[in-house]
């Protein structure tokens, strides 16, 4: 994770991101970096529009967090469901003290 730290760092000073920046970078932060990690970043992010990646990751996380309403009928299937569910288990519960009931009857 800090290759790609380092790297939005060189991105957001306006300097190009190369190998010898980015190992200057994790070097001054005092990592040593490893030089084949530092080749894959710079090779990744060379094809990559850095800056339409953030605006992407950005508005990603709004859609997730705020889904739209469900409808009505929507909302009343799964409290249906689970009252199902809930007699169910109150039925398996019954039954399964009626049979402990005739153990000791």
């Amino acid at each position: 994770m800090e290759y790609i730290y380092a790297a939005l760092l060189l991105h957001k000073a306006g300097q190009q991101i190369s190998e010898d920046n980015l190992k200057k970078v994790l070097s001054a932060a005092g990592l040593t970096p490893d030089d084949s990690r530092v080749k894959s970043v710079v090779a990744a992010l060379s094809e990559i529009n850095i800056d339409e990646a953030i605006k992407q990751a950005v508005a990603a996380p709004a859609v997730a967090v705020a889904p739209a309403p469900a409808a009505p009928a929507e909302q009343e299937a799964p409290a249906k469901e689970e009252k199902k569910e809930e007699k169910k288990e109150e039925e398996e519960k019954e039954e399964a003290l009626s049979g402990l009931s005739a153990l000791f009857g």
